[in-house]
């Protein structure tokens, strides 16, 4: 399982949506599909789908889901499904990635998780999945905040 953004998709160009007071989430998601790929995250991705089937898993919102998959299209990445926050879901990245971690634990095995988030990276590990944490990204503290007290991504 591989989260986009600073995962596979470096986001630090639209980085200044979030320095604004109020944010601006609409810019931030719109300019999505201009992010370009980050090589170690594809690497991993294309490595992966050697072996296992690869699933996306990203704390955007569903209102996303096509510049997403063909974000992902154009990067040359396999198919896979894409699992995405509902568009009024405000709850942290942990919660609603440690969520359908688990349920799809429920029929399949989950190899792992490779994500770029502190938080939902332990989560997982205290939870028993095995993560990768993606630290290949410049971070963003703006980012952060989103993620985790405005469950915005």
């Amino acid at each position: 399982m591989f989260d986009l953004d600073n995962t596979l998709a470096d986001t630090a160009h639209r980085q200044r949506f979030l320095q604004r007071k109020p944010r601006d989430w609409d810019g931030f998601f719109a300019a999505a599909p201009a992010d370009p790929p980050l090589a170690q995250g594809i690497a991993m991705v294309r490595a992966s789908a050697e072996e296992c089937e690869v699933v996306y898993l990203t704390g955007r919102p569903e209102r996303c889901r096509q510049d997403t998959l063909d974000w992902l299209a154009a990067q040359g990445l396999p198919e896979g499904r894409v699992y995405m926050r509902r568009d009024a879901d405000r709850r942290p990245a942990r919660h609603t990635k440690l969520e359908i971690l688990r349920r799809l634990a429920r029929t399949r095995e989950i190899r792992v998780l490779v994500d770029d988030d502190e938080l939902v990276c332990e989560d997982a590990e205290r939870a028993g999945f095995t993560v990768v944490r993606a630290r290949w990204a410049t971070p963003s503290a703006e980012l952060k905040v989103a993620q985790e007290r405005e469950g915005r991504t």
